[in-house]
């Protein structure tokens, strides 16, 4: 018997499968616009460390302007519903699917790590770095024997083996090669780069944030006591402490799928710190008076902020040791300072960010004995507020 074939055209019953399929996702992006419009809206994203669009004030001239459009947009965009899930899923499928080993511009490189990216020196920056060396080697020129300058080197250039393959990095060791060379004429100068190579194996850098670990910063401290032949803080008469699940910068900026999370390890330091209000040139109000390790932030997401309670303008540290010594930072020295307090009776932190007045004047109302200018690379050569650091006491309007 022959078999009979029956003919269908094509597409024929799908029409309702897809027509339910269609009226299911439809349904599910209603459900999801009426719980996103009433979700509870936030102000702050932990995880990125910022704050987070609020719905803008409405005016007609902001609407014909565009700005309200523009505030609207960025509004949704911040307090859509399950926002850090988005944002992890879309870093997973750029990394698994399409191979993406830049997000935000952090590179996403091998074992975890995350490196700042940096593939070239802008003319613009090449001028603020002169400005910048100018700057350290006028103070060093009026202090005589008495400024070290300590740059940090990048992770990348200690561990350049870990950057995603062929990334293009600037050549940041040619530049360290000159700025210690200018700088060296007028000041003593701590070049980290043979000691960090040689120790590579120890954890000195976190892998999820741009600062070097507590470890990394003693292993600096260690190089300076050289230098100034002090005997270093003996972390063995002291009980470390460890911190779990710190998430940095790096990984609130690119979002890593497959994230490691770092530790701190630190050692407890009972020496009380003072942060003072700046009033004018070397006018100061204290505010308070507290310990330079603040405890109470490890259990935030910005854990490094515990060293020093974050980038206050000016605070002085009582220590064990005799004289004093003034350092002009960034946060890289924020984790440095408390072994300082082993050497030093008096230590004087000016973050140049909170603090825009010279340095002359507070260096002789104080009387410090040492000066030490403590910056990491990357921020070193971009950082338009380095330049105050000879502000005359004139003047009022921003360096740049």
């Amino acid at each position: 018997m022959a078999k009979q074939y029956v003919y269908r055209k094509p597409g024929r019953g799908a029409g309702p499968r897809a027509g339910a399929v269609l009226a299911l996702f439809a349904l599910m992006w209603v459900a999801f616009s009426i719980y996103n419009a009433w979700a509870p809206k936030r102000e702050m994203s932990e995880l990125e460390n910022r704050r987070l669009a609020q719905f803008p004030a409405f005016s007609v001239q902001s609407l014909l302007n565009g700005r309200w459009t523009d505030g609207f947009t960025t509004y949704l965009q911040d307090q859509v519903a399950f926002r850090d899930v988005w944002i992890d899923l879309e870093s997973a499928v750029n990394s698994l699917l399409f191979g993406k080993v830049e997000e935000s511009n952090i590179l996403l490189g091998k074992d975890g790590w995350m490196f700042t990216k940096l593939f070239e020196i802008t003319p613009d920056t090449t001028e603020q770095l002169q400005r910048n060396l100018e700057a350290v080697s006028e103070l060093a020129a009026r202090y005589p024997g008495r400024v070290t300058f300590l740059l940090a080197p990048s992770a990348s250039v200690i561990y350049p083996e870990m950057l995603p393959l062929g990334a293009p990095m600037a050549d940041e060791n040619a530049l360290l090669d000159d700025i210690f060379a200018q700088v060296g004429a007028a000041a003593d100068v701590i070049d980290l780069r043979p000691v960090f190579s040689a120790a590579k194996e120890e954890y000195l850098y976190f892998k999820t944030d741009h600062h070097w670990t507590p470890q990394g910063a003693y292993l600096a401290y260690r190089q300076f006591c050289s230098l100034k032949g002090l005997t270093p803080f003996d972390t063995a008469a002291h009980e470390a402490v460890t911190v779990e699940n710190f998430y940095g910068t790096h990984y609130s900026a690119a979002r890593r799928w497959d994230v490691q999370p770092d530790s701190i390890t630190y050692y407890p330091v009972d020496a009380p710190m003072t942060v003072y209000q700046i009033d004018g040139e070397a006018q100061y109000t204290p505010l308070y008076t507290e310990s330079l390790i603040n405890t109470e932030k490890f259990s935030t997401r910005d854990k490094y902020a515990a060293f020093l309670d974050g980038n206050n303008g000016y605070s002085v540290i009582e220590g064990q040791g005799e004289g004093s010594i003034l350092v002009v930072k960034d946060s890289y020295a924020n984790s440095f300072v408390p072994y300082l307090t082993e050497n030093y009776a008096k230590i004087g932190v000016i973050d140049l960010r909170n603090f825009s007045y010279g340095l002359d004047s507070t260096i002789e109302a104080e009387g410090y004995d040492q000066i030490l200018i403590l910056y990491n690379f990357q921020t070193f050569i971009a950082d338009k507020r380095v330049v105050y650091m000879n502000r005359p006491t004139t003047l009022t309007q921003a360096a740049e």
